[in-house]
């Protein structure tokens, strides 16, 4: 009896068996169909299916062949594996900044969210596409433990002028650093003046970096010494849903922040 590994690398090492596998775990087909869908030739199909039946993966019924229970619980298993390694190899570069602690969901649900790192041409990249949301967005929520000049300035021109509203949750260090500058603390003034925002405190800090602009989720990802290194940005529902239960988590456990106490 072959062992699960080499059962694994049988199906790894051809790509054709892979695909028959997913097809036929799906539904029906003849072998003419298989070889239409694949691109396999029928010598290659027969040898396939051959195997597969003497697996106990499939069973030939009249001219279709079909997966079998334990044939369809191989193709999802397979399928999950090739999902995981695929995901993982995308975060391969920026696990190290991402801020697993905290992130109470699946990975794999990052599978098709969008990574952006700097380079010698564009090194504020991660910022910049975030700044590009927030040119568009209506609806802004974020928790952050910082809160830099330019996303304050395009918040504040958006929300003064109508087109967008903001909630956010910031650490102590991110407003005191803001109000510790006259111009950006003119600038944060006026923010919490408009009546579409509102912006509260949190004294115990805010370890993460996320925005939600209307239906994309965020993240801005920094190293130990506060340098960007990335930023992912997904419209995942599950994704969206922990970001929306983190940033009400840390709304509840915060503070209104009050124009008036920023020049104390």
């Amino acid at each position: 009896m072959e062992s699960a590994l080499e059962e694994i690398e049988f199906l790894a090492l051809s790509s054709n068996r892979v695909e028959v596998l997913r097809l036929l775990s799906e539904g029906r087909y003849t072998r003419n169909e298989l070889a239409a869908a694949t691109g396999a030739s029928q010598a290659t199909l027969g040898r396939i299916l051959g195997d597969f039946e003497e697996r106990s993966w499939i069973r030939h019924d009249g001219s279709e062949y079909v997966a079998t229970a334990t044939g369809r619980l191989v193709a999802t298993g397979f399928t999950d594996l090739q999902e995981i390694l695929e995901t993982e190899a995308k975060l391969r570069d920026i696990v190290d900044y991402l801020p697993t602690h905290a992130m109470d969901f699946d990975l794999r649900r990052l599978s098709d969210a969008t990574i952006t790192v700097p380079s010698a041409t564009r090194p504020n990249a991660p910022l910049g596409r975030l700044l590009d949301f927030l040119r568009d967005g209506v609806d802004v929520r974020t928790f952050s433990h910082t809160f830099n000049e330019q996303t304050l300035r395009v918040v504040r021109e958006r929300v003064t002028a109508g087109d967008q509203r903001f909630t956010g949750v910031f650490g102590r260090s991110a407003i005191d650093a803001l109000a510790d500058e006259s111009g950006l603390r003119g600038q944060l003034e006026a923010l919490l003046d408009a009546a579409d925002a509102e912006i509260r405190v949190r004294e115990e800090g805010v370890p993460i970096a996320i925005m939600i602009v209307d239906e994309v989720v965020y993240l801005l990802l920094r190293d130990e010494n506060g340098i960007l290194r990335a930023s992912v940005d997904t419209t995942d529902d599950a994704v969206r849903s922990w970001a929306e239960d983190s940033l009400d988590h840390y709304w509840r456990t915060a503070t209104p922040l009050e124009a008036e106490t920023l020049s104390e």
